[in-house]
């Protein structure tokens, strides 16, 4: 089962799910006009991390296996994708109101966080958004909530190679 997907396109994947995830992040923002909130830009950091790593394991990988750097460099987008499902299913949390959120970004929003923000916000007539508040869903599901399936899905990819390299060093098939 652990091997229906090529070792030496696991990278690749990873890659290129993650400069669409955060390409359609950008869409969102720039295309569609929604402002992420402090909670959204920091589910973009693992990404940052993610895409550089995952070409230098693409770039590294042999022709018969993946070898050693490439399956760390996978390990470390692992770790990244479950910091991130953490991340996003706590924000998806927040704006299902399953939980409180960081007071900086939730609540009613009538008084900014200090006087500088404040007249940014009264001159560009914009309201920081609030990370209690989705801005748009499909089937229920808010960006935070496709975050999440996300990150999930890229860390279970991620770990293919780190699991096939140590059932591989036990000697088992």
């Amino acid at each position: 089962m652990l091997d229906r997907i090529s070792p030496l396109s696991i990278p690749w994947i990873v890659l290129a799910a993650s400069v669409a995830t955060l390409g359609g992040a950008y869409f969102f923002q720039y295309a569609l006009g929604y402002a992420p909130c402090h909670l959204c830009l920091i589910e973009r950091m693992p990404y940052y991390f993610a895409i550089p790593a995952a070409l230098f394991a693409g770039l590294l990988s042999r022709e018969a296996n993946l070898g050693i750097g490439p399956v760390v460099l996978l390990a470390l987008c692992a770790a990244a994708f479950a910091i991130n499902a953490g991340i996003s299913g706590y924000h998806a949390g927040v704006e299902y109101k399953w939980w409180p959120g960081p007071a900086s970004c939730t609540g009613g929003g009538l008084v900014s966080n200090s006087l500088e923000t404040l007249q940014a916000e009264l001159q560009s007539g914009m309201r920081t958004p609030q990370c209690d508040k989705a801005p748009w869903t499909l089937f229920g599901i808010s960006l935070a909530g496709f975050n999440f399936l996300v990150s999930l899905a890229l860390l279970a990819l991620s770990s293919l190679p780190v699991i096939r390299f140590r059932r591989d060093a036990r000697g088992l098939e």
